[in-house]
C-alpha cells in the first residue's frame, strides 16, 4: 500500500476495519497523540518512541512561513533530544492529513527501514499502519 493512498485507508476505517494495539507502548503512542491534538485543536497530533523507550509528541505546525507535519515534528523533537532511532509512530488526524511521503521520508531517513508507523483517525481508531 502506498503511503499517499489516504482515500483508501479511510475508506478502510469506513468500512469498519480497525487494527488493535495491543502493546500497551503502542496504545500509550494513541493516548499521547490524541491528547496533544485535543489541547491544540490542532489538524494532526503524533506521538513517537525512540530506541530508548523515550515518547516525544508534537502537533503540526501550520504557520505563514513554515509548515511542518505532526510526525516530522515529532521526529525532530527526537533527534534534537540526542535519540539514536525510533521504534514506533503513531499519527492521529481528522482526514485532512494522515502518512505522507515527506512523513516517511523524514522517519526513515533518521530511523532506517523497520519503524511502524500507525495511521489512526479522529476518533482514535487505528486505521493503517506501516513500515518503513
Amino acid at each position: 500500500m502506498r503511503f499517499g493512498q489516504l482515500d483508501e485507508l479511510w475508506a478502510h476505517r469506513l468500512a469498519g476495519m480497525t487494527i488493535e494495539l495491543t502493546d500497551p507502548e503502542d496504545a500509550k503512542l494513541l493516548t499521547l497523540a490524541r491528547a496533544s491534538r485535543a489541547r491544540t485543536q490542532a489538524v494532526e497530533g503524533a506521538a513517537v518512541r525512540d530506541t530508548d523507550g523515550r515518547t516525544y509528541t508534537a502537533t503540526n505546525v501550520d504557520l505563514p512561513s513554515l509548515r511542518l507535519s505532526a510526525l516530522q515534528v515529532a521526529t525532530v523533537m527526537a533527534v534534537s533530544s540526542g535519540a539514536q532511532g525510533l521504534e514506533a509512530c503513531l499519527v492521529i488526524g481528522d482526514g485532512r492529513g494522515g502518512v505522507r511521503d515527506a512523513d516517511v521520508a523524514a522517519v526513515t531517513g533518521f530511523a532506517g527501514d523497520g519503524v511502524v508507523i500507525y495511521l489512526a483517525s479522529a476518533d482514535g481508531h487505528v486505521v493503517a499502519s506501516v513500515t518503513t
